[in-house]
This record gives C-alpha cells, sequence and structure tokens, in this order.
C-alpha cells in the first residue's frame, strides 16, 4: 500500500506484508529492521526524507535526494551510503542508459530511492511478500548487488554476441548495410562504461570499509561481485576497441571501394581522351581533310580508332605487370 512518495515497504525479520506495514515511518525509527523504497520523482519525495528521516546524517540524506549520482559506497556515520545504477529495463529508453539506486542502510533501517522503475527494487519487493527475503541489511545489499551485477552481465553478453555477429558480417563484404550497426554498437559501450567503471571501484571498496553491516559473510559475497564487475568492465573495453576496429575496416572498404571506381573512371578517361582528340580533329569543317571524297575512308576511320583503343589496353596491361614485378622486386 503507497504512504505518499514510499512505493514498498517491508520489516525484513517480521512476518511478510505485501500491502507493507502501516507504521513504517515508527518501524524505521524503532529496532526493528525496515526497509522502505521511494519514489524520487514524487512531490512529498524531498519533504518526507528530510522529515521523517531527520536522524540520518545530513550527508546521507543529501546524497538520497541528489539527482545526478555516480556510483559509490561509502561510510556514512553508523550506516553506509550506497549509489549503484541498474540497467534500464523501462519502456521506450535504452538499457545502456542505466538508472541510479541510491540507498542508505545500517542494522536497523533500509531506504532506497530511485527516479525510475528498478526491477532489482520490484523482485527484492516479490521476494520479501513471498517471504523469501535477506533477514538483515548485509544479506539485503548483497542479494541487490547480485541481481544489478547479473543483469549487467547479461547485458554485456548481449552486446558481445552482437559485436561478434558485426565483425562476421563486416570482414564478410557486408560492411555497406552495417555502418549505422556499428555506430549503434559503439554508442551503447560507451554510455555503458560511463557507470560499468566506476561501479567496479565502488564495490572493489568493499575490502577496505569497516561497519557493523559489512560482516565477513557480506564482505565475500560483495568481493565476489566486485570481481564480475572488473571482468565486465574489462569486457567492455574489450568491446569499445573492437567496434573501434570495426569502424576501421568499414572505412577501409570505403576507401578502398572509392580507389576502385577512381580507378575504373581514370581507365575509361584514359581510353577515351585520344579518341575524343582524333574524332574532335576529323570532325573540323574546313577544307583538305583527308577521306571527305572516299566511301571507305569512315570504314578506316573506325578501323583505327579500334586499333588505337587496342593500343592502349596492351599498353596498359604491360604497364600493370611491370608494377607488379616492381611491387614483388
Amino acid at each position: 500500500m503507497s504512504q505518499g512518495p514510499i512505493v514498498f515497504s517491508h520489516i525484513l525479520n517480521g512476518k511478510a506484508d505485501p500491502d507493507g506495514p502501516s507504521d513504517i515511518v515508527e518501524a524505521l525509527r524503532d529496532d526493528r529492521l525496515a526497509w522502505a523504497h521511494l519514489d524520487g520523482t514524487h512531490e512529498a519525495a524531498q519533504a518526507w526524507i528530510r522529515d521523517e528521516l531527520d536522524y540520518l546524517d545530513p550527508q546521507a540524506v543529501e546524497a538520497l535526494l541528489d539527482v545526478s549520482t555516480r556510483p559509490r559506497i561509502s561510510v556514512v556515520g553508523e550506516g553506509l551510503l550506497v549509489i549503484l545504477r541498474a540497467i534500464n529495463f523501462n519502456e521506450g529508453e535504452d538499457p545502456e542508459d542505466m538508472v541510479s539506486l541510491r540507498m542508505y542502510l545500517d542494522t536497523r533501517r533500509i531506504v532506497t530511492i530511485s527516479r525510475k522503475r528498478v526491477l532489482a527494487i520490484e523482485r527484492m519487493n516479490a521476494a520479501l511478500c513471498a517471504d523469501n527475503g535477506p533477514s538483515d541489511a548485509g544479506a539485503f545489499l548483497v542479494r541487490l548487488v547480485e541481481d544489478i551485477v547479473g543483469r549487467i552481465n547479461v547485458f554485456q553478453g548481449d552486446l558481445d554476441a552482437r559485436a561478434e555477429t558485426l565483425e562476421d558480417q563486416v570482414f564478410g563484404g557486408q560492411g555497406d548495410r552495417m555502418r549505422h550497426d556499428v555506430l549503434d554498437l559503439r554508442l551503447k559501450v560507451i554510455a555503458a562504461r560511463r557507470y560499468i567503471g566506476p561501479q567496479r571501484d565502488a564495490l572493489m571498496q568493499v575490502a577496505k570499509l569497516e561497519n557493523p553491516v559489512i560482516d565477513p559473510v557480506t564482505r565475500r559475497e560483495i568481493e565476489e561481485e566486485a570481481l564480475k564487475m572488473l571482468r565486465v568492465a574489462e569486457d567492455m573495453d574489450e568491446l569499445r576497441d573492437q567496434a573501434q576496429v570495426l569502424r576501421e575496416e568499414l572505412s577501409s572498404q570505403l576507401s578502398d571501394r572509392v580507389n576502385r571506381n577512381t580507378f575504373v573512371l581514370s581507365v575509361v578517361t584514359t581510353i577515351f581522351l585520344p579518341l575524343g582528340f582524333v574524332t574532335g580533329l576529323f570532325g573540323i569543317n574546313v577544307g583538305g581533310m583527308p577521306g571527305t571524297h572516299s566511301n571507305s575512308a569512315f570504314d578506316i576511320f573506325v578501323m583505327g580508332c579500334a586499333v588505337l583503343v587496342a593500343a592502349q589496353l596492351a599498353i596498359m596491361e604491360l604497364v600493370r605487370r611491370w608494377a607488379r614485378r616492381r611491387a614483388r622486386d
């Protein structure tokens, strides 16, 4: 049941309640481990956080309300401030335009806020409604991180498969139709790397944090997810380089095609330039032109032009063979 800006709320170590506890504000203040997820775009969100969560560290409140965020994990007072980015599954939006999830958690309370729909939060809510969710803050953080990293891993795998397909098509001579697809791949990789790198660094910092939320099990699990993010970041770097190679190959193919067309045009021009000169010379309307009174003059002229063309082609072939021998030597 929605309570102002609150979208989901649960008592983690209590009985599952699909509608959420009616006293979530009191639960966030007392010793019960409570979770509330807020809609950051709600008109009352900022006032609710400042009024109802006034006991939180001011830095945590400021980070929860910040519109522009960068992935990070840091100790704030007795709790943890966690800002992550998740794959954007909202309809009509690009997956690589990752959505921000801000979170404050300590041993007694968890507050999350997002300005867009985050499926990882919805899956967490479904698990808690089914009485199959985490029972402490560390486990909550681990499950959320595992969900987000897993979806990023799938997204990266899809990009990798797409890059392999484009590589086969481009190097297979189908580059004419692949320019837009290669550009789209490059833009997706660039947009995703903007968040994946900082998120990798944020998760890697967990090993250095000292906080009651980060027990040995939580630390080990998040370090494992950090290693997965490290591999994803390395694969994204490789994808960036692969997309650049594909772009350079397309440019090279275009350049080769222009050079071939220019060569053909040069050959045609070379052949018809002497013919144009001869026909122009014989086309002048002055006295004394040879063959003006001969019935076979035109036939002789045409045969002469044919011989001229054949001689030009022979000379070109000789030059081509000579150039090849010079190149081999």
